[in-house]
């Protein structure tokens, strides 16, 4: 399991633009073929900072979000919206057994 957490500090001006954008991003990643989760937090007491937390069964369900449509077309577009670079953390993974 690949679990990715990309942190997103936003221009303030531009956060409503953000969100908009961010919609189809979401919707569309999580209806990939190997999307585990995909899910987009706002921090609580730091202004304008937002986490995407990602799970993907495997490494080429990565590689094939990382190559599609909706990920690119954001990523080309990223810089608009973010006041720092993305920040972005991969880990593999396994479920605890309880």
């Amino acid at each position: 399991m690949i679990i990715v957490h990309a942190t997103l500090h936003v221009n303030p001006a531009k956060e409503a633009e953000f969100l908009e954008a961010m919609k189809p991003l979401v919707q569309g990643s999580q209806a990939e073929e190997g999307n585990v989760a995909y899910d987009l937090h706002k921090a609580v007491g730091k202004e304008n900072t937002y986490m995407m937390v990602e799970v993907w069964r495997d490494q080429e369900a990565t590689a094939l979000h990382n190559s599609s449509e909706h990920f690119t077309k954001f990523v080309a577009s990223a810089s608009e919206y973010l006041a720092a670079p993305l920040d972005v953390k991969a880990f593999e993974g396994q479920p605890l057994s309880a």
